[in-house]
């Protein structure tokens, strides 16, 4: 990603999920998102999230807004 492009921000969902015994797939299902989608938040690619959808992130796996999404400081 071109420097210009960077946020500056982590989405931490690999780990979260790695915590919870969950798989990419499982989540896909439970939220009603793709799992194209999720990957591509998973991999840091991801350019915006909708909050409906950060919610549902979260909820399904028990989680806070700053557990899931943090500041990088190399970013």
């Amino acid at each position: 990603m071109p420097a210009e492009e960077t946020t500056g921000i982590h989405c931490r969902l690999d780990e979260l999920l790695e915590q919870r015994g969950m798989t990419l797939t499982e989540l896909s299902k439970r939220v009603g998102v793709s799992l194209v989608n999720l990957s591509v938040l998973k991999n840091g690619r991801a350019k915006a999230i909708r909050f409906s959808t950060l919610a549902a992130v979260c909820s399904a796996l028990d989680c806070e807004v700053g557990d899931l999404l943090v500041t990088d400081p190399a970013g």
